[in-house]
């Protein structure tokens, strides 16, 4: 076994420097998670400011992917960005921040109540 012996100066700055890297990976796993996320149906209609019957007609045209749990329908983050950038739908990219915003605010406040005893 071997020894190594480090002013205590030197190791709280090597312990800064892990940190800022940990914060980094953290915040780019959060980002990535993000696009990952699923938004309900409820969620795209009023950031995206379009009509149910809209997105009913991409569902049915096959132009958006989407998954449906007892009789909800879900959709990925990632899936939504898609039909903006191919113009399926004519919205911003403020909108879309929007609903990625309040996702991270859901799923925040659904970890907090997990949280509780």
């Amino acid at each position: 076994m071997e020894v190594i012996t480090i002013e205590s100066q030197a190791f709280k700055n090597l312990m800064s420097k892990v940190d800022t890297i940990f914060d980094y990976v953290i915040t780019q796993l959060n980002l990535q998670n993000e696009e990952d996320g699923w938004v309900d149906s409820y969620e795209v209609c009023t950031f995206l400011k379009i009509s149910d019957r809209t997105l009913q007609r991409l569902r049915s045209e096959n132009k958006i992917n989407y998954s449906r749990i007892r009789g909800k329908n879900y959709y990925k983050i990632s899936e939504i960005k898609r039909m903006l950038d191919e113009n399926l739908i004519r919205r911003s990219d403020n909108h879309l921040q929007d609903l990625i915003l309040n996702h991270r605010k859901n799923v925040t406040q659904n970890e907090n109540i997990e949280m509780r005893p």
